[in-house]
Protein backbone atom coordinates (compact mmCIF):
# COMPACT_ATOMS: atom_id res chain seq x y z
CA UNK A 1 0.00 0.00 0.00
CA UNK A 2 1.48 3.77 -0.80
CA UNK A 3 1.84 5.42 2.04
CA UNK A 4 2.06 8.82 0.12
CA UNK A 5 -1.67 8.09 -1.20
CA UNK A 6 -3.24 7.91 1.89
CA UNK A 7 -2.68 10.87 3.19
CA UNK A 8 -4.83 13.90 2.89
CA UNK A 9 -4.20 17.32 1.12
CA UNK A 10 -4.94 20.29 2.59
CA UNK A 11 -6.95 23.24 0.37
CA UNK A 12 -5.10 26.69 0.77
CA UNK A 13 -8.40 29.13 1.89
CA UNK A 14 -8.38 30.77 -1.66
CA UNK A 15 -8.75 27.85 -3.77
CA UNK A 16 -11.61 25.74 -5.05
CA UNK A 17 -11.45 22.30 -6.15
CA UNK A 18 -14.18 19.93 -7.50
CA UNK A 19 -13.86 16.49 -9.28
CA UNK A 20 -16.54 15.64 -12.22
CA UNK A 21 -17.04 12.92 -14.54
CA UNK A 22 -12.81 11.29 -13.81
CA UNK A 23 -11.70 15.08 -13.93
CA UNK A 24 -10.19 17.04 -11.26
CA UNK A 25 -10.49 20.82 -11.30
CA UNK A 26 -8.91 23.00 -9.29
CA UNK A 27 -9.04 27.09 -9.25
CA UNK A 28 -6.99 29.71 -7.37
CA UNK A 29 -5.01 33.08 -7.59
CA UNK A 30 -2.49 32.02 -10.31
CA UNK A 31 -5.17 30.70 -13.00
CA UNK A 32 -7.35 27.22 -13.00
CA UNK A 33 -6.15 23.74 -14.21
CA UNK A 34 -7.94 20.44 -15.24
CA UNK A 35 -6.46 16.84 -14.85
CA UNK A 36 -8.21 13.30 -16.01
CA UNK A 37 -7.62 11.49 -13.31
CA UNK A 38 -7.50 7.14 -13.97
CA UNK A 39 -10.20 5.54 -14.27
CA UNK A 40 -9.26 3.27 -11.15
CA UNK A 41 -9.18 6.19 -8.52
CA UNK A 42 -12.05 8.50 -7.32
CA UNK A 43 -10.89 12.41 -5.48
CA UNK A 44 -13.46 13.30 -2.68
CA UNK A 45 -13.44 17.27 -1.91
CA UNK A 46 -14.43 17.44 1.96
CA UNK A 47 -14.08 19.51 4.67
CA UNK A 48 -10.78 21.53 3.23
CA UNK A 49 -9.24 18.19 2.30
CA UNK A 50 -8.58 16.15 -0.90
CA UNK A 51 -8.49 12.26 -0.90
CA UNK A 52 -7.43 10.29 -3.82
CA UNK A 53 -8.78 6.91 -3.14
CA UNK A 54 -8.87 3.81 -4.99
CA UNK A 55 -12.53 2.38 -6.45
CA UNK A 56 -11.86 -1.46 -5.88
CA UNK A 57 -9.73 -3.01 -3.23
CA UNK A 58 -7.13 -4.60 -4.92
CA UNK A 59 -6.06 -0.94 -6.52
CA UNK A 60 -4.79 -0.16 -3.28
CA UNK A 61 -1.16 -1.55 -4.21
CA UNK A 62 -1.29 0.00 -7.58
CA UNK A 63 1.69 2.38 -7.38
CA UNK A 64 -0.18 4.76 -9.66
CA UNK A 65 -2.46 5.52 -6.44
CA UNK A 66 0.44 7.59 -5.22
CA UNK A 67 1.07 9.22 -8.70
CA UNK A 68 -2.32 10.41 -9.06
CA UNK A 69 -2.21 11.76 -5.31
CA UNK A 70 1.01 13.52 -5.93
CA UNK A 71 -0.02 15.18 -9.48
CA UNK A 72 -3.34 16.43 -7.96
CA UNK A 73 -1.07 17.76 -5.14
CA UNK A 74 0.88 19.50 -7.98
CA UNK A 75 -1.82 21.31 -9.17
CA UNK A 76 -3.34 22.20 -5.76
CA UNK A 77 -0.13 23.74 -5.10
CA UNK A 78 0.48 25.12 -8.46
CA UNK A 79 -2.84 27.39 -8.78
CA UNK A 80 -2.19 29.00 -4.92
CA UNK A 81 1.49 29.30 -4.77
CA UNK A 82 3.02 28.18 -8.46
CA UNK A 83 6.39 26.97 -8.57
CA UNK A 84 9.94 28.51 -10.36
CA UNK A 85 12.98 27.53 -11.73
CA UNK A 86 16.39 29.19 -12.02
CA UNK A 87 18.95 28.40 -14.23
CA UNK A 88 22.23 29.99 -14.35
CA UNK A 89 24.09 30.38 -17.57
CA UNK A 90 28.09 29.20 -17.16
CA UNK A 91 30.28 30.45 -19.88
CA UNK A 92 32.46 32.79 -21.81
CA UNK A 93 29.79 34.98 -23.37
CA UNK A 94 26.84 33.10 -22.44
CA UNK A 95 23.72 35.62 -22.24
CA UNK A 96 20.27 35.96 -21.80
CA UNK A 97 17.53 38.32 -22.50
CA UNK A 98 14.01 39.07 -23.13
CA UNK A 99 12.37 40.63 -25.96
CA UNK A 100 8.57 40.36 -25.83
CA UNK A 101 7.53 36.35 -25.92
CA UNK A 102 10.91 35.18 -26.84
CA UNK A 103 13.62 34.59 -24.55
CA UNK A 104 17.25 35.55 -27.21
CA UNK A 105 20.00 33.06 -25.82
CA UNK A 106 23.51 33.70 -26.80
CA UNK A 107 25.44 30.25 -26.29
CA UNK A 108 28.71 30.62 -27.90
CA UNK A 109 26.94 28.93 -31.17
CA UNK A 110 28.02 32.07 -34.29
CA UNK A 111 24.26 32.59 -34.00
CA UNK A 112 21.53 33.59 -31.33
CA UNK A 113 19.14 30.96 -30.35
CA UNK A 114 14.79 32.26 -30.23
CA UNK A 115 12.94 30.44 -27.96
CA UNK A 116 9.38 31.14 -28.23
CA UNK A 117 8.03 30.69 -24.26
CA UNK A 118 4.79 29.60 -23.82
CA UNK A 119 1.82 31.83 -22.51
CA UNK A 120 1.74 29.98 -19.27
CA UNK A 121 5.22 30.50 -18.34
CA UNK A 122 6.93 33.82 -17.15
CA UNK A 123 10.36 34.01 -17.54
CA UNK A 124 12.63 37.14 -16.27
CA UNK A 125 16.27 37.93 -16.65
CA UNK A 126 17.23 39.72 -13.51
CA UNK A 127 21.18 39.19 -14.74
CA UNK A 128 22.76 38.53 -18.43
CA UNK A 129 23.40 34.68 -17.22
CA UNK A 130 20.40 34.22 -14.58
CA UNK A 131 16.72 33.16 -16.75
CA UNK A 132 14.14 32.80 -13.84
CA UNK A 133 10.97 30.45 -15.00
CA UNK A 134 7.91 30.96 -13.06
CA UNK A 135 4.20 29.60 -13.51
CA UNK A 136 1.18 27.25 -12.15
CA UNK A 137 1.92 24.39 -14.02
CA UNK A 138 4.68 22.08 -12.47
CA UNK A 139 4.91 19.76 -15.80
CA UNK A 140 4.90 22.43 -18.34
CA UNK A 141 7.42 24.63 -16.08
CA UNK A 142 9.63 21.53 -16.07
CA UNK A 143 9.60 20.72 -19.86
CA UNK A 144 10.47 24.39 -20.32
CA UNK A 145 13.41 24.25 -18.32
CA UNK A 146 14.55 21.10 -19.99
CA UNK A 147 14.26 22.54 -23.45
CA UNK A 148 15.93 25.83 -22.58
CA UNK A 149 18.66 23.88 -20.91
CA UNK A 150 19.55 21.17 -24.42
CA UNK A 151 19.99 24.09 -26.28
CA UNK A 152 23.96 23.95 -24.77
CA UNK A 153 24.06 20.95 -22.07
CA UNK A 154 26.03 21.34 -19.15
Amino acid sequence: MSRIAKNSIKIPTETTCKFENSVFFAKGKLGEISLIVNSLFDVEVKEGEIYVLPKNEKDKSSPIWGTTRAHVSNIVKGVSEGFSKTLELNGTGYRASISGSKLKLQLGYSHDVDYDVPKEIKVECPKQNIIKLSGSNKEILGAVAANIRSFRKP
